[in-house]
């Protein structure tokens, strides 16, 4: 397996996957975790999904698909949040109508776009492989954002991860923390497009973060966790995927839900219960 590796790492492509899984998973680590303890799996999927709209602008406009995906995802995410905190539409509604909107865009402005797509297929399922040099320092200097919002609003986001009626009276600006939650998940979810593609970016988002919450008890250690677990991961599904000729992200996805189902496994047999803590341990 070593062997094999090295091998594949003496080719530029195969080096490009792997420092951009291994940024991906640091992100997916990070927002993977607020996502999976808040349980907002299915707006995280509304926005990922909506950011195929920003892919048609970008075809229709001529310019970068993953600017307009990083747009187009941004207002997705605070359209979505400010509307679910203002109206009392079932959340879930909303958030299924923005999803249908954002797919529906790209869809047209594509058809409308002159010329032949030829990564197009690249951004709904992912293609690791042909990820450039560029798109490399754009993922750099996302983690990069998404690092520095979370050193500097820790204990905001915390604080409204477990208890917002406590946090008001703390006087946290609860509103405008959700919504800097959902701006760096919009974020997280266009790292991750040329990875696994937006259809199964949930899977990324979610798994290892979830898996992480079976066997650790704050959220720091979650964090942690989280990205070691999506390093393992990708690094495993890229060597399979290389060795078996196989599609990358469907290869590091399915190498992420055995590992979910082992860990359930793995849980079920245990005599106890880990108990998640809201208060991070020194």
């Amino acid at each position: 397996m070593i062997e094999s590796i090295l091998d594949a790492l003496q080719f530029t492509f195969m080096r490009n996957a792997l420092a951009a899984s291994l940024l991906v998973s640091i992100a997916c680590g990070i927002i993977g975790t607020y996502v999976v303890v808040n349980r907002i799996v299915f707006i995280s999927g509304g926005i990922a999904h909506a950011a195929y709209g920003g892919i048609g602008l970008g075809y229709f406009f001529k310019f970068n698909p993953i600017l307009g995906a990083i747009a187009f995802s941004l207002l997705a995410a605070l359209g979505m949040g400010a509307v679910q905190r203002k109206t009392r539409e079932r959340a879930d509604t909303i958030i299924g109508v923005m999803w249908a909107i954002g797919m529906a865009v790209g869809i047209i402005l594509i058809d409308r776009s002159a010329g032949y797509k030829t990564d197009l297929m690249s951004y709904l399922f992912g293609s690791i492989l042909s990820v450039p040099a560029a798109d490399l320092v754009l993922m750099a200097i996302l983690d990069g954002l998404i690092i520095l919002a979370v050193i500097f609003f820790y204990k905001e986001l915390q604080a409204i991860s477990f208890d917002e009626t406590f946090a008001s009276l703390q006087n946290v600006p609860v509103n405008l923390i959700y919504l800097l939650l959902l701006a760096l998940i919009a974020v997280t979810v266009v790292m991750m497009m040329r990875v696994v593609g937006l259809i199964m970016v949930i899977a990324m988002l979610t798994i290892p973060a979830a898996i992480s919450g079976m066997f650790v008890r704050n959220l720091k250690s979650m964090m942690a966790l989280s990205a070691l677990l999506g390093i393992v991961f990708s690094i495993t599904g890229l060597w399979i995927s290389y060795t078996w000729n196989l599609t990358s992200g469907a290869t590091i996805i399915l190498v992420s839900g055995f590992a979910y189902l082992l860990s359930l496994l793995i849980q079920s047999l245990r005599p106890t219960q880990v108990t998640f803590s809201t208060k991070d341990s020194e």
